[in-house]
This record gives C-alpha cells, sequence and structure tokens, in this order.
C-alpha cells in the first residue's frame, strides 16, 4: 500500500468553480508540473461542455459523468490454498474517485488526432449519458465482479 499523503487535507478549490474534484482532476491531468497548462486543457472542456449543453452547468455535468464511471464494486486476487482466485470487493470512496479520474484520463490520452480539450470534453459528455471507454471500463469490471460472486466468501 502507498502512504496516505497530506494532498487531501492541503488540496485547495480550483479557482473557477471552487470545487475540490475538480481541483483533482486538473492535478490529475497535469504533467511535468505543468499546471496552467492543465487547467487552460480542463477549463477549454468546459467551455465546450457549456456549448453542448447550454442549459447546464457545465461543472455540474463533470460532477455526474465523474459519478457515473466510478466503480461501486471490484475483483482482487486472493490467493488461498495456492490458487488465486479473482474475488469480488466493494471499493472505499477515494479509490472510487482515483479510478474514475485515472479511466477518464487514460480514456482521453488513448485518443490520437484532435487537441485534448476536446477529447476530455467528448469523454465527458459520453460519460455523462452513460456511455464511452471510460464507462465501458466500469462496465467491464463490473461484469468481472459479477462472475467471480461466486468466490465472495474468500472476502475476508
Amino acid at each position: 500500500m502507498g502512504k496516505i499523503t497530506a494532498s487531501r487535507e492541503t488540496l485547495k478549490p480550483d479557482p473557477r468553480y471552487k470545487s475540490i474534484l475538480a481541483s483533482k482532476f486538473i492535478n490529475c491531468l497535469m504533467q511535468d508540473g505543468k499546471k496552467t497548462t492543465a487547467q487552460e486543457v480542463f477549463y477549454g472542456a468546459m467551455d465546450e461542455l457549456k456549448k453542448r449543453l447550454p442549459e447546464e452547468q457545465p461543472i455540474d455535468v463533470f460532477t455526474q459523468a465523474v459519478e457515473n464511471v466510478k466503480p461501486h464494486i471490484e475483483v482482487r486476487s486472493k490467493r488461498v490454498g495456492g490458487a488465486a482466485y479473482q474475488v469480488p470487493m466493494q471499493v472505499n470512496r477515494t479509490r472510487q474517485q482515483s479510478l474514475a479520474i485515472r479511466w477518464l484520463l487514460g480514456a482521453v490520452r488513448d485518443k490520437k488526432g484532435r487537441p485534448t480539450h476536446l477529447k476530455l470534453a467528448d469523454e465527458l459528455f459520453a460519460a455523462y449519458n452513460r456511455e464511452g471507454t471510460a464507462y465501458t471500463k466500469r462496465e467491464n469490471v463490473h461484469r468481472m465482479a459479477d462472475a467471480n460472486k461466486a468466490f465472495a466468501h474468500f472476502a475476508w
């Protein structure tokens, strides 16, 4: 297990929407310490979402998209008597959030040939509508857990 860092306590809300989740997402989006670039990409995606859904607040769309991608259950390997079983287990709240952010950013980074803010807007819009690559990843994790529920009694 990795040690718990102080980032959760010291994280400040983002300047535009005053959201802790948006600030966390921007930090995960950031590469090579270029926070300003990450903020431009994120806010560009928010502006794009505002154009697509004028009646909705873009931060609400973003929050709902992350909420839709969060997994509730996952499989973890457990060795019992020389055999490794895929045991379905509940996912705690912080891991749900970090997995959702990781899957969204992974989906954005896998797409090629367009500006990042447009790819991010596409993926957030798709996740908001319960579709897209990140949502598919969540569904696959749930499907794996459902397929292995026979081993749930190993979850102690």
